[in-house]
């Protein structure tokens, strides 16, 4: 059964160079006090990027220099699951869940949209093993 998201408030962001993209996520979603959130938009460029792919348990670092082609995901008072696409120079793109360790080259602007009423979790599956996104609120 999908829930309802109302209420939504935005904040909108700068990262600067050297800052972790991820971990500039993190800090502004903490800040705000929110109970839950989505990133609404993302542009920008990196000087790399450390992914997770799917099924591997360990991060891959992409070269740069990069520019941010999409950045999606939920966040929650439990972490955040980010999902973050780049192509450096040559047009190349890679993809994967966004880790620490993605430093911010030029700029990152990102829009976050955020709820102080629907409550986002993140628990272990038994079935994926992974922490998955979950709705303690809902009836």
């Amino acid at each position: 059964m999908p829930i309802e998201m109302t209420e939504l408030r935005h904040v909108a962001l700068r990262l600067m160079p050297g800052e972790d993209l991820r971990g500039g996520i993190e800090a502004a979603f903490e800040a705000a006090g929110a109970r839950s959130g989505f990133v609404a938009a993302a542009v920008g460029s990196l000087t790399n990027a450390a992914l997770r792919y799917a099924s591997l348990d360990g991060a891959s670092e992409v070269a740069g220099p990069l520019e941010i082609l999409s950045l999606s995901g939920t966040l929650s008072p439990d972490g955040p699951h980010l999902h973050l696409s780049v192509a450096g120079p040559n047009g190349v793109m890679r993809g994967g869940h966004l880790l620490r360790g993605s430093p911010v080259r030029t700029t990152a602007e990102l829009v976050l949209a955020l709820s102080d009423t629907t409550r986002f979790a993140r628990e272990t599956d038994p079935v994926t093993g992974w922490k998955e996104l979950v709705f303690p609120d809902r009836p």
